[in-house]
């Protein structure tokens, strides 16, 4: 299946695919962190018939039910332990610019505010990597981050614009 990704100025990124039955489907990345989920007309694939608006949570929780390659997992223990701190799992999709790159290029502390503490490979926990540790792509990322910080570093990950200042 092939993702087609186009710049929207001034709203921020749209996914569009077409499934093997023919179905269009998108995605709209809103600068805010609002998610639409979209589906097309079956005979003008540039219409939306309908169209899902999804808070950042809702559309995480979707992502994590579809398997997206970005998936956040909270360590409920932790959580509980720190009010308004999340320790998360992130992984690293694939695709995300940052694969194969020094976890230091990522800036996720500048720019998100959250902490990388640790990264998952395999079988081996890697606690306290160095900035010039180098990502791969499915790396597991463990980071601390309120629930703001979660979703910017997913994003960030991700390849989102929005988070590459």
């Amino acid at each position: 299946m092939m993702m087609e990704r186009t710049a929207l100025p001034g709203v921020g990124i749209g996914w569009a695919t077409t499934t093997r039955a023919g179905h269009r489907l998108g995605v709209v990345c809103h600068f805010t962190g609002r998610r639409d989920l979209v589906v097309y007309d079956p005979e003008d694939t540039e219409r939306a018939i309908a169209t899902v608006v999804l808070e950042p949570h809702e559309a995480r929780w979707v992502a994590d039910a579809l398997d997206r390659p970005v998936t956040v997992d909270h360590v409920a223990e932790l959580e509980r332990q720190v009010d308004g701190v999340a320790a998360v799992r992130v992984r690293l999709p694939a695709c995300s610019p940052y694969a194969d790159r020094p976890l230091g290029d990522t800036r996720a502390r500048t720019r998100t505010g959250a902490s990388i503490v640790a990264v998952v490979r395999g079988e081996q926990v890697i606690a306290a990597p160095a900035p010039d540790f180098v990502l791969r792509g499915d790396d597991t990322l463990i980071a601390f981050a309120d629930q703001r910080g979660v979703a910017a570093l997913a994003d960030l990950l991700a390849g989102d614009p929005a988070t590459r200042r």
